[in-house]
């Protein structure tokens, strides 16, 4: 096996919403009070939604610029690639990087769509409805063997949540993006018995809950005069603690069809996280009263719990500890932490330096995620590889070219208020 025969399908990249997103999706009568994307004086995009601006409509879009590019200042949709924004475009960015498929998280309502979360409850579910039919019909719909579709939850109701969920799993989709922290947003935890109906709703579709770092719209907790870099080095690991609520909760031993993802979480922690729970586990189940069924704690996050990682030297060394059925890969396309376009090699580099077997690279790049999402693409092999599609690719740009309109730190007051309210 080379590099060029692997198939790589990404469990987490993200997409920049285009501007006429909910045209064709959205009822009329609410089409004048629509979240819109306005273009600023400064040169930078802002979705608005009533009194809510969301102040960088590209965040973190940094795929195919230069690294002084990177950063958290406002741009517009004309500052980066178009393969953020334009599904063609983005097939073909796909293409030139060598991967096959993709999960693409929502950038402008929050991961948990938390924007449609208002107090008007008929119109924020329309909303949220109008944003799954974009997804599913337009975006994935235009390349149905090349996305795998996720969905947006009604992070407000847990009812109409498990609906939507029923809804969408009727037209073959089988992923749901959610919080990793509920009651961080003011919602009942997943200890509470309030999330009932969803998670039978997930069991009976065979939806995976995607809980993504970030989604509640916490990152790291730390010194508010912190570097930045300290924010950066802790997002991957802040997963944690989803994990560890997740684990120890009652549904995780009440529902044993229940599929949970830690996105974007990386690897390399998971070891000594399963080390620490059978511990705890063997030393305070007694009198905690944790029961799991004569199973161990890290026995059970094996059934439950798919993890992924970008390049990550320390967890594919230790991936028989995590479990090799339990880890996939992703390209974080267009973020800072993405490869693209060089994600093969050094993918490949991180895989054969580890001496990983043929059956468990095939099971990390793609076999993985596709049985985990229930994707079947229908879509010859031979032309799935990233040999082939780069072949397919010739010709394509991938350059890295600056594409700011405007001198670094312009923009630096917006870019400050978003970094402080955690939009993601």
């Amino acid at each position: 096996m080379t590099k060029d025969d692997m198939i790589l399908i990404s469990v987490d990249d993200h997409i920049v919403e285009p501007p006429d997103m909910f045209k064709d999706h959205l009822p009329k009568k609410y089409l004048e009070e629509a979240p819109r994307l306005v273009h600023n004086p400064d040169g930078s995009d802002s979705w608005q939604f009533r009194d809510v601006v969301i102040p960088n409509v590209a965040l973190n879009a940094v795929a195919g610029r230069p690294k002084e590019e990177y950063g958290l200042e406002p741009q517009g949709l004309d500052e980066i690639r178009p393969g953020c924004w334009q599904v063609d475009e983005r097939i073909k960015d796909m293409n030139a990087g060598g991967i096959f498929a993709s999960i693409c998280f929502p950038t402008f309502p929050g991961f948990a769509g938390r924007l449609f979360a208002n107090e008007d409850h008929e119109f924020g579910l329309a909303l949220l409805r109008a944003y799954n039919d974009w997804h599913v019909e337009q975006w994935c719909g235009a390349y149905p063997a090349r996305f795998i579709p996720m969905c947006l939850p009604v992070i407000w109701d847990a009812e109409a949540c498990a609906a939507e969920v029923r809804r969408n799993a009727n037209r073959g989709v089988h992923a749901l993006t959610f919080t990793e922290n509920p009651a961080a947003m003011g919602y009942p935890s997943f200890h509470d018995d309030y999330w009932t109906p969803l998670w039978k709703a997930l069991c009976d579709t065979d939806t995976v809950m995607n809980v993504h770092i970030g989604s509640s719209g916490k990152l790291a907790i730390t010194a508010a005069d912190a570097p930045m870099d300290v924010m950066i080095t802790l997002q991957p690991m802040n997963i944690v603690q989803a994990a560890a609520d997740l684990l120890w909760s009652a549904p995780i031993k009440k529902y044993p069809d229940l599929k949970i993802a830690l996105s974007e979480g990386g690897t390399g922690w998971i070891p000594y996280f399963l080390e620490r729970a059978d511990r705890t586990y063997e030393m305070h189940s007694t009198w905690t009263h944790q029961d799991f069924g004569g199973k161990l704690p890290s026995e059970v996050f094996r059934e439950h719990f798919l993890t992924c990682f970008i390049s990550d030297q320390v967890g594919v060394q230790l991936r028989h500890q995590i479990g090799i059925d339990n880890i996939a890969w992703e390209a974080d396309y267009p973020h800072s932490d993405s490869m693209w376009p060089g994600a093969p090699e050094q993918l490949w580099d991180v895989l054969s330096d580890n001496g990983v077997a043929e059956s468990d690279i095939n099971k990390i790049t793609h076999e993985n995620a596709m049985r985990w999402y229930s994707f079947d693409p229908q879509h010859p092999r031979e032309q799935a590889t990233v040999g082939a599609l780069r072949r397919a690719a010739e010709g394509h740009d991938v350059s890295v070219r600056a594409l700011s309109h405007h001198q670094k730190g312009e923009r630096e007051a917006n870019a400050l208020a978003e970094a402080t309210r955690g939009n993601q």
